[in-house]
């Protein structure tokens, strides 16, 4: 049985895809890897930043979305994927022991002209911390129609 097909992804709905706190080490493994900024990776040097002290890169910040979307919407779905997105914004930093909530809205949706059985679907992801909107970032998704799977 498939989960969640073109058809689900209605303008207007939004999805729940949980909470995450943030672990240090993780965060921190991370940005060894990927994003190794000194604020990143140094208390004392996120301290002297104009962050406030050790944070997140905002792409593990993604990063941890992007799992959460995979666990909540993807999995089982007729996903094909992306082609990308116009906008990404870290509105604040994330910092050791925060707790993120991720979500997701669906903006619009249409058929592609070429391929009827594939939707062309804009959504909305976001991470917030109690009131405050740390990430939003917006971007196209492509699934399949029901009919197609």
């Amino acid at each position: 049985m498939v989960g969640i097909a073109y058809e689900d992804l209605e303008p207007g709905r939004v999805f729940d895809l949980g909470s995450v706190r943030i672990d240090r080490d993780e965060m921190v493994e991370f940005a060894r890897r990927f994003d190794p900024q000194p604020f990143h990776l140094d208390e004392e040097a996120g301290a002297r930043s104009v962050l406030g002290g050790l944070c997140a890169s905002g792409w593990y910040t993604s990063s941890l979305w992007m799992r959460a979307y995979v666990d909540g919407v993807l999995s089982g779905s007729t996903s094909q994927g992306s082609p990308g997105g116009n906008e990404l914004s870290w509105a604040a930093p994330v910092f050791p022991d925060d707790e993120l909530r991720f979500g997701m809205t669906v903006n619009s949706r249409r058929l592609s002209k070429s391929r009827p059985n594939l939707g062309l679907v804009e959504i909305t992801g976001t991470a917030d911390r109690d009131a405050d909107r740390i990430m939003r970032f917006t971007f196209l998704a492509m699934f399949g129609t029901r009919e197609q799977s």
